[in-house]
This record gives structure tokens, sequence and C-alpha cells, in this order.
């Protein structure tokens, strides 16, 4: 098992909470992190039909069974039992009694908010990270590599080829989760759909044309979309805004939590097909984006990411916000690095400047070359040192 980021926040949380929530997309590794943090306690799976049964028909005598806690795995398949649950964490103190899992985001938080508001932790677990798969036995010596086969758990622990695996696991989500979080009529169109979406990540989203593209209305997109985020496939990273008077977009960018699984749909087939295909720079700036993401929502902190883009086209692929300053993220495929990739920095200091107040700015350049570099105003970062940088406090970490 390869050492989760999480696993030090998750341990920590269970000593100050009746109970802890960790949900993430299926397959990231939920399930193994927390029968490994805590090994003692029974293990529940409600993906056996025959235990679901049993917890949504009778979830007093379910809960009895353990009543000294218990790790609940894919909890929002029962959602039932959380109401249930409540009385059992208030009528007897302590902490760290129950471990909650679940793969679907907005369904398991809705139940988790109504029923256990204050009594549990939430924690989010995405696939691995760059300083996650150092932890393996895998090389990262090859740049395209790393994006392309992405960051989901079995790939490393079973020596899986992307190739192989990624098929299997889009198919076993559209077939059981996206039937189980919204009754999708016509799956070969949500396929179409899905793959559409990936054809635009790191883009503004425009679910008219997204829509329109699909063959379904715009009202179907949002639906559809909503799905993609509930099941922590992609997300929506908003622009940025602080009280700014000069002209910026509105619409929010779309992004993949995984890139292994963005070039699986992308029909990507090889780091080689990578390292040619016209989307390259679209993978890299989603990787990037996802990889600060991790860094941040595995140490239990928010996300408090954005984007910049004005009127003008002027662009940073992506925002920070740490301790009231900001830390603005460039990121460039190229293994050479030129000029023109510091253009957006300026335009978002003119922007942040005509704002109350203005904030200090740390320029960042993450890029698919080799060389760290400390230039005037910015870090150049390559992508093998991502991890090297503190996203957690927005500043340059070890291995400077």
């Amino acid at each position: 098992m390869i050492a989760r980021t999480l696993g030090p926040r998750l341990l920590a949380l269970a000593r100050r909470f009746p109970a802890v929530t960790v949900t993430g997309p299926r397959q990231s590794g939920k399930t193994t992190l927390c029968r490994a943090a805590f090994p003692d306690k029974p293990y529940v799976s409600l993906e056996a039909p025959d235990v679901r049964r049993y917890a949504i028909e009778d979830p007093r005598g379910f809960l009895g069974d353990h009543r000294d806690g218990a790790i609940l795995d894919e909890v929002q398949r029962a959602p039932e039992i959380l109401a249930y649950l409540q009385p059992m964490l208030d009528e007897r103190r302590g902490f760290g009694r129950f471990i909650l899992t679940g793969s679907a985001n907005l369904s398991l938080l809705q139940s988790v908010s109504q029923s256990l508001a204050g009594r549990t932790a939430l924690l989010t677990l995405l696939p691995l990270g760059l300083e996650e798969i150092r932890r393996s036995s895998h090389p990262l010596d090859d740049f395209f590599a790393v994006l392309w086969r992405g960051g989901y758990p079995a790939i490393f622990d079973r020596g899986l080829d992307p190739g192989d695996w990624f098929p299997s696991y889009v198919g076993t989500y559209v077939e059981r989760d996206v039937r189980q979080i919204l009754n999708v009529g016509d799956l070969l169109a949500f396929q179409g759909f899905l793959r559409l979406c990936a054809g635009r990540s790191a883009q503004l989203l425009n679910l008219s044309a997204l829509g329109a593209d699909a063959g379904v209305t715009h009202p179907t997109a949002r639906a559809w979309l909503s799905v993609l985020e509930t099941s922590f496939v992609a997300f929506r990273l908003p622009p940025f805004h602080a009280n700014v008077t000069t002209r910026l977009v509105k619409t929010p960018k779309l992004h993949f939590y995984d890139s292994g699984l963005l070039c699986a749909l992308l029909g990507i087939r090889s780091p080689d097909h990578l390292r040619e295909h016209p989307l390259r720079g679209a993978v890299f700036e989603t990787w990037v984006v996802s990889e600060v993401l991790k860094a941040r929502v595995h140490r239990g902190l928010p996300p408090a990411l954005s984007f910049f883009r004005d009127r003008k086209g002027a662009e940073v692929d992506l925002i920070l916000e740490a301790d009231r300053d900001l830390v603005a993220v460039e990121t460039k495929s190229a293994r050479t690095v030129v000029s023109d990739f510091f253009a957006g920095f300026d335009a978002l200091a003119g922007a942040a400047r005509s704002g109350r107040r203005t904030p200090a700015l740390r320029r960042v350049l993450v890029y698919g070359g080799d060389r760290r570099e400390e230039r005037t105003g910015a870090t150049v970062l390559p992508w093998s040192m991502i991890d090297r940088f503190d996203w957690a406090a927005g500043r340059p970490g070890r291995g400077r």
C-alpha cells in the first residue's frame, strides 16, 4: 500500500469527532486507507446486496450490531441509516467510533449535512498525487508517462496497464454510478457526452455548445455535468474575482480530477501518443491544477483555487488564495521557457491592483522541462518538482 498524505489528517480528526466521513471517486483508495488506519474496527461494505438490504430494512438492528463502531463503506448506498446513527453518536460520547466512506459526493454530503452536522468531519481522497507516487516503485523520469498513467492506486499497486484498466473503469462507472446518481436513459449518449467533456478540459465551459454537440438539451447537459461532478470525475474551476473593476470573464473552466482518465477518454493510447497530441497542453494544465488541488484537500484544506482571464484574453491558468495573498500559476508543457510565458502575470497584477486591496502576488511557472530557476519576480518550476512547492502555505517548500 502506498502511504497516503490524507492519513495523518484522518487519524487526527478521528480523535476530535465522533465520526469521520471520507468521500472521493470510486477506486481512489478510500477503503484501503480507512482499513489501514483503523485495523481494529469491523469493516462493513454496503455494496453487498444482503448487507445493504439489512441496513435499509432494519437500520436500528444493523447499527445495533456495531454499537462500538465500524468502518461503513459506500454509505451513500444506504443513506437512511445516517438518521439512525445520529442518536447513537449523541447517546454515547466518544471520538472516532464510525468511519464512513462514499463515492457519490453531492448525495452523500446532503445526507451527512442533514443527519450528522457537527458530528462528523469531512475529508476527500482523490487519486494519488505526485508526492504519493514517489513513495511507490514506479519511476518518475518520463514526463508524458506520468501524465498518461494518472494516479488511480490500482494501476500502481497491481502494476496494471492503464490502457487495459481505464476502459473497464469507465464502463463500470457509466453502468453503475451514473444509473445510481441519475436516471440516464441513453448510456451511449452519456458516454459521448463524457468524451466531449474530455475534449474541453482546461477550456471555458459552454454548456449550450456542449449540449448541442452531444445532441442533448441545455438542461440535460447541465444535469449530466452534475453527475460528473457528483462522482468526482470532473469539476468546475471558478473564475477569479476580487472586487476588481477590470472586466473579467465569468465563465468557469472545466477540468478532470485525473489526467490518466482524461487521456483514456481522449483516446490517447501511449505516452508517445500524448507527446504529439494536439491537446497535450490542456492535459498538462489539468494535471497541474489537479496536483495543486490534491496537495490541499489531502491535507484537509479548502481548495481556494480559481483562474484569471480578462476580456482581452490575458490568462493565468490557476490562482491560489493563501493568507489573503495570491499565488499565480501558469502552465506550459514545453521543455523550454520563453518570455511570452510570463505575460499573463502582468495582466493579473494590474487587475488585482484595481481592487480595494493590493495583495502580494507570487508568480510560478510550471513547465515540462527539468530546470528550476528563480527569475526576477517568478519561480520557474519543472513538472517533476511540483510536489516540492508548499501549496498548503503558497510558498516554495522543500527541495529548493
